[in-house]
């Protein structure tokens, strides 16, 4: 818990800091904007790769931590990779579908687990 709460006040604290930098004139807008954006991703991704490592006592729910982990781990990365190098429009669009698509895979897939489950 202490990790996720560092995560939102490293968030805000690096988004001030950027602000202050963009006020002085020494990045503009658009980075303050990216940088902000990559450290979503960044968290994103990070919050991914935990979740197959907390315990769950089910073994559906260990499969579906896995996946989940996997998708939400790779569609952070993918976001902050767009928003690092990808054009502005780009990343908004890239970046929401990645996320998007990550959400899809671990639903899509804890609801054909849920199908299996009614079968057997």
């Amino acid at each position: 818990m202490i990790a996720d709460l560092a995560w939102g006040v490293g968030i805000v604290v690096l988004a001030l800091a950027a602000s202050l930098a963009r006020k002085l004139g020494y990045i503009d807008t658009d980075t303050v904007n990216r940088l902000v954006m990559g450290a979503i991703g960044l968290m994103v991704a990070w919050f991914g790769n935990r979740m197959p490592k907390r315990f769950v006592p089910s073994a559906w729910a260990r499969r579906v931590h896995r996946v989940g982990g996997w998708s939400m781990a790779l569609s952070g990365l993918v976001y902050a990779g767009l928003w690092a190098f990808a054009p502005f429009e780009v990343a908004v669009v890239g970046g929401c579908g990645a996320i998007l698509a990550g959400l899809v895979v671990t639903i899509g897939y804890c609801l054909s687990l849920r199908a299996k489950s009614k079968a057997v």
